[in-house]
């Protein structure tokens, strides 16, 4: 246990599903993105390396990134480096050392400490990213308030499938559906479950939507086609028809609810996006996203409006935290999987080869994904622009 090394950016299908990106366009600010991935990464290391020095553990060297380093400085026992691939970070220990300068007996070495101490160190930082999305989902309960959702008659329709029975019937994206028959879609959480409801009770029967489209009302009539499972589809996407509004919370016992409220919310939005991955590995795998998407996401909700960098923020810190806490190779996880062992055995360590070897393979296969996911972000994105 040389070291501790902060995960590759990985976001998993739906962590964004949470921002207003109805309001995200155009590239946005790179530059704000990168900061905030950058401070969640040094924030994460930090967890580890405060950890470590409160308890007058010997550390050997602190850095953000990966790889060459680009900046550097020594301090009284630990070296700072900034490094060239932005795929997380690490703090290293001087414990494996071919040229250790402490005694091998020294009790501030890592390796020599007891599993509480050592099982501090390692989970640090993912606590601290936990605090850190807390901490930013105060500070916007505090100023710009939370998001209320504010519902209005009718329900929006984002997408329409280019072959689908509503294409052909002139069903448009954009439109905003605000009758079905003579029944109004009213002002209601409800309203999308209406509409699908209806369709699906209506297989090869024609039916009369009342439109609002560009300011101006319209009808079409379109016949469900009879799904597989007997029920109607006309293939388009349905979403709430809504706005959201922003309020500062009134004191701070409110701001602290809100926090929590959210910060529970970030674990569902990433633990739902981690579920589909495991439950759906060859389906789910294009949704993985490196370093280059994750960027792009935040300058556009940079570009939105300061809630969706708030919330882009305190979303990415949740999903370092959870994905770090995987039980795999090289992840904060996998050595406390290690530390769990070493407990169940009474105390007996794994043999050290043993344990390099898996870590060291895990972080190979890690450093690897990262690079083909920052490959295909750019070749899909095009760059950041």
């Amino acid at each position: 246990m040389s070291g501790r090394a902060g995960l590759i950016l990985l976001a998993t299908g739906g962590l964004f599903s949470g921002l207003n990106v109805d309001r995200i366009t155009g590239s946005g600010s790179t530059l704000q993105a990168l900061g905030i991935l950058a401070a969640i990464v040094t924030i994460h290391e930090c967890g580890h390396f405060v950890a470590a020095r409160v308890q007058n553990i010997h550390v050997k060297e602190f850095s953000i990134g990966f790889g060459p380093k680009l900046l550097g400085f020594k301090g009284a026992e630990v070296d700072y480096s900034l490094r060239a691939i932005p795929l997380g970070g690490y703090v290293a220990f001087p414990d494996d050392d071919p040229d250790l300068q402490y005694p091998a007996d020294d009790p501030d070495l890592l390796l020599n400490r007891p599993i509480r101490d050592r099982a501090i160190v390692v989970s640090a930082g993912v606590i601290a990213n936990v605090i850190f999305a807390w901490s930013i989902l105060f500070a916007q309960a505090c100023t710009i308030g939370m998001a209320t959702p504010v519902f209005e008659a009718g329900v929006r329709v984002p997408e329409v499938v280019s072959t689908s029975v509503a294409a052909k019937a002139g069903l448009r994206a954009g439109d905003v559906i605000m009758s079905v028959g003579k029944s109004e879609i009213p002002a209601a959480p409800s309203a999308v479950a209406r509409v699908v409801n209806a369709i699906m009770d209506s297989p090869e029967h024609s039916m009369d939507l009342g439109v609002r489209r560009k300011g101006e009302m319209v009808h079409v009539a379109v016949t469900p086609a009879l799904g597989a499972d007997g029920s109607g589809r006309i293939g388009v996407q349905l979403a709430s028809n809504l706005t959201f509004t922003h309020s500062p919370a009134r004191n701070a016992v409110d701001a602290t609810r809100a926090a929590s409220v959210q910060l529970a919310r970030c674990f569902g939005i990433v633990l739902g996006g981690l579920w589909q991955l495991i439950s759906n590995v060859t389906g789910a795998a294009g949704s993985l996203s490196g370093p280059i998407a994750i960027v792009k996401v935040g300058a556009d909700a940079a570009k939105a409006d300061v809630a969706g960098l708030y919330q882009f923020a305190a979303l990415v810190n949740v999903n370092l935290a959870v994905t770090n806490i995987l039980p795999l190779p090289a992840l904060d996880g996998g050595a406390l999987a290690f530390l769990i062992v070493e407990s169940v055995r009474g105390g007996k360590k794994l043999p050290k080869v043993l344990e390099q070897t898996i870590m060291a393979g895990g972080l190979v296969l890690l450093m690897g994904l990262g690079v083909v996911l920052i490959v295909r972000d750019t070749l899909h994105l095009g760059g950041l622009g």
